[in-house]
């Protein structure tokens, strides 16, 4: 039995590892992961993203808190009469409520008695305020059928030829800008959105040119040797994909953490004078199912755009370098 020497023998477990780590190096990425620049994409990603979040969010939560608006204003009228010189102003807000709660197309009147009126002059005049000692005028708040809505001419001139000083009020105006305000708003916040997510993509492009620079030498070597350009394109796409979801799930993550926070600020503060504020202008905060959808969507919109970014930019590349290549 012939004995193998010491060193043959302590080198043959490396022999035999040899293929195996050749094999590993043959599989491995074209695009190393995990380095810095990769590192540093991730965060502009989720920075893009989270703001792309949050103005998706904003015009949510105006385009909601403009159709509450516009239904609540809708649906009501408001009569106004303002006192003068012998003017029962009892007996003129109760006949101005039993014409308009006779009209076609009124579903209820109320009048506005002199408590409430007192509440809605505290904000300007403070508190413990006598109307009667200011000619202020008084409403009457009319609830419109807004499937069969009134004819607003003819209650006006119904109503003016009975009381003096009296005025009706449709809201139509308001309604009008209401709706414009909202359009105009939604229209910049998709413009701001686009304009984020082509910052996004020129990032991506700028990424992919870097991480093909710096392994330019293997694309080419590569290249060269027959290896097809779906498959370089191929191990880009899927490195940048990995990058653009991580980024996106992470900026997605953080601004829905900010709407909840607001949205759980707006309900435990309902009770003060700020949040009512807030809740006036704003609603509760609350972008509701749409909104939480539509954050899934642009993170997954984020990531597409990311590989199919890196896709073109590689397939640009190689058709350019292949170009650029001397026949023969």
């Amino acid at each position: 039995m012939i004995e193998m020497p010491a060193e043959v023998s302590a080198q043959a477990p490396a022999a035999r590892e040899a293929p195996q780590e050749r094999a590993q190096r043959r599989t491995a990425p074209i695009v190393p992961a995990g380095n810095v620049a990769g590192r540093a994409l991730i965060l502009v990603i989720a920075i893009m993203t989270f703001l792309s979040c949050l103005t998706l969010g904003a015009v949510s939560l105006v385009r909601d808190t403009a159709s509450v608006w516009q239904n609540q204003i809708a649906r009501e009228a408001t009569i106004q009469i303002k006192p003068s010189d012998g003017l029962d102003m009892e007996a003129a807000l109760a006949d101005a409520a039993a014409i308009a709660g006779n009209f076609p197309g009124v579903k209820a009147v109320r009048i506005v008695d002199r408590e409430a009126t007192a509440r809605l002059l505290e904000p300007w005049l403070g508190s413990g305020l006598n109307i009667d000692e200011l000619p202020v005028p008084r409403l009457v708040v009319v609830t419109i059928d807004q499937s069969s809505p009134p004819d607003f001419p003819a209650l006006r001139a119904a109503l003016a030829g009975k009381i003096q000083g009296l005025s009706l009020d449709d809201h139509r105006t308001w309604v009008d800008r209401l709706v414009t305000m909202a359009r105009t708003t939604v229209m910049l916040g998709i413009a701001v959105l686009v304009l984020m997510l082509s910052a996004t993509v020129l990032t991506v492009v700028f990424a992919t040119r870097g991480a093909m620079a710096g392994n330019g030498h293997i694309i080419e070597v590569l290249h060269f040797v027959g290896a097809e350009a779906k498959f370089i394109a191929t191990e880009f796409r899927r490195h940048f994909l990995l990058i653009g979801m991580k980024g996106a799930a992470a900026g997605g993550a953080a601004a829905i953490v900010v709407f909840v926070t607001f949205s759980f600020w707006s309900a435990r503060n309902l009770a003060t004078p700020q949040a009512d504020q807030a809740t006036a202008l704003f609603g509760n905060f609350a972008i509701g199912a749409t909104g939480y959808a539509g954050v899934a969507l642009i993170v997954l919109v984020i990531g597409a755009l990311t590989a199919a970014t890196s896709h073109f930019t590689v397939v640009a590349y190689l058709n350019d370098l292949e170009f650029r290549q001397p026949d023969g």
